[in-house]
């Protein structure tokens, strides 16, 4: 193999395509970025256009890959956003319809006719999941049920069904190559993570032909390689492919159970490794499909935070309390508390472990002695607080909780954040030397499906943290602030 080899990570996000080149040793030799338009036809949907998605892909591997041999790529690894459903033609390979986003709520009335007929149960044992409009089961219902002759021509084996990875290898394939790995396919609804099959009770409930569903191969093997992709030759393989949360579990090297990781972007997602033992959820967690050191599938207990990086985003855009999001650290700096003040951000419901998607927010507590700089502290305690929800419930489900986070994603920048973290839980909190853990991990399945990396990180990846935040307050304390949260959303539920 050549001395300037690559593999190329695609990492197709919910706002923009992101793609970088690593080189044996695990350094980045290029990145690039496109952003992906997002289409709100009616509120409470969101769209992306399938062929939107690919042309953002196309450009962003074209920057990771400006001034190098594009020979030198020698695998690539895809991590993309989960529960992302689009439906397209075999023949022609053209979307029949908009890609239904993970965000989109429009299936929140057939979720809630489900439940009412007792299906929940069913779909829990099998899935792990709920009935929530999130996941991509009730997305393929609707698209068969409202797009001109779908159903019908599903039946004859004319359409295909998959989550954004199976699009992409789809495309990078030349429409040779209808597949996914065990972590998507364990969002969908329509996958049994305990025999790890397509279950045909769950195809039958929401009615998708066997025909739809594409292959499940481990996360790290060969998916399929390119053909006909504009700026790459002919031939390379794709060797990994993991949803985003999982793979930036891999990527932080969460491989034993007992291990986790939060990411701080637009939400929160927390995921607790728990190996070979699948633990059903009481507490409204997820369970899911992840992956060992060798990229075969594991389980993991999940908690989904809706509103995280994105209660800073409203600071800036919705009050105009900071010009800048970054500047939300230093403002929130200013004072040494929050004057009383709690902010439960249920802007769209409340995720994990609550599950209450006719939640909206509340702020209480406010006096007239509460400034923007108290009212931005406590928008980023909120972060922190609903991720101690979710840690609580893993180790109550769980029977253990973790020793350590590990975090990434924008937020976890935010110094601020990330010390009341490790206040709030008790434990040390590590941020990485390398925040883009999504698409090293995305890199080291496919990496190690090539021989490179066997331990399943790059050569010096289990490197000293950046910085560790360590724990500050007192048990007492800590559990003080915390039942002040608790008070708070049991207001808003009440």
């Amino acid at each position: 193999m050549r001395k300037d080899a690559l593999v190329l990570a695609i990492d197709e996000g919910t706002t923009g395509a992101r793609a970088l080149a690593f080189d044996r040793a695990g350094r980045v030799r290029g990145q690039g970025y496109a952003e992906i338009p997002q289409h709100f036809p009616r509120p409470g949907w969101v769209e992306h256009d399938g062929e939107e998605i690919w042309r953002a892909t196309l450009r962003a591997v074209d920057r990771a890959l400006a001034g190098k041999r594009r020979g030198a790529v020698a695998a690539i690894g895809i991590t993309n956003q989960r529960e992302t459903t689009l439906l397209w033609d075999r023949r022609r390979g053209w979307p029949v319809h908009r890609a239904l986003v993970w965000q989109d709520r429009r299936t929140t009335e057939m979720c809630a006719q489900l439940r009412h007929s007792g299906w929940e149960p069913l779909v829990r044992r099998r899935t792990g999941l709920l009935l929530d409009p999130y996941f991509s089961g009730t997305k393929v219902a609707w698209l068969l049920r409202h797009v001109p002759r779908a159903a019908r021509r599903a039946e004859r084996g004319e359409l295909a069904f998959g989550t954004v990875d199976s699009w992409l290898v789809w495309k990078l394939s030349g429409g040779r190559a209808h597949v996914t790995d065990p972590t998507n396919a364990s969002r969908t609804l329509l996958y049994d993570i305990g025999k790890r099959r397509w279950e045909p009770d769950l195809l039958d409930l929401f009615e998708a032909p066997a025909s739809l569903l594409p292959e499940v191969r481990a996360s790290s093997g060969e998916f399929g390689v390119t053909r006909g992709v504009r700026g790459l030759p002919d031939g390379v393989p794709i060797l990994g492919i993991a949803g985003d949360q999982q793979a930036a579990l891999y990527g932080q090297g969460c491989f034993r159970a007992g291990e986790a990781k939060n990411t701080y972007g637009t939400g929160c997602f927390l995921l607790l490794q728990t190996g070979a033992r699948r633990v059903p959820s009481k507490r409204g967690l997820l369970t899911t499909v992840a992956c060992d050191a060798e990229g075969q599938p594991s389980y993991a207990l999940e908690g989904a935070v809706f509103i995280a990086g994105a209660v800073i985003q409203w600071l800036r855009d919705g009050l105009g309390l900071v010009k800048r999001a970054a500047e939300s650290e230093k403002l929130a700096g200013s004072v040494p508390d929050t004057l009383g003040t709690v902010l439960v951000p249920a802007f769209v419901g409340l995720g994990a472990p609550y599950w209450r998607p006719d939640a909206r927010g509340a702020w209480l507590g406010l006096t007239r002695g509460v400034t923007r700089a108290h009212l931005a502290r406590a928008a980023i305690e909120s972060i922190a607080f609903q991720t101690r929800d979710v840690v609580d419930a893993m180790a109550a489900d769980s029977g253990r909780g973790p020793s350590k986070l590990r975090v990434d994603g924008g937020a976890a920048a935010n110094d601020l954040l990330l010390q009341f973290q490790a206040d709030l839980l008790g434990i040390p909190v590590e941020r990485p030397r390398f925040l883009e853990t999504t698409a090293l991990g995305a890199a080291a399945l496919a990496a190690r499906a090539l021989g490179w990396w066997p331990s399943g990180r790059p050569p010096g990846a289990q490197g000293k943290p950046e910085r560790v935040f360590r724990p500050r307050l007192t048990r007492a304390r800590r559990d003080a602030r915390y039942a002040e949260w608790k008070s708070a959303v049991a207001r808003l539920l009440a």
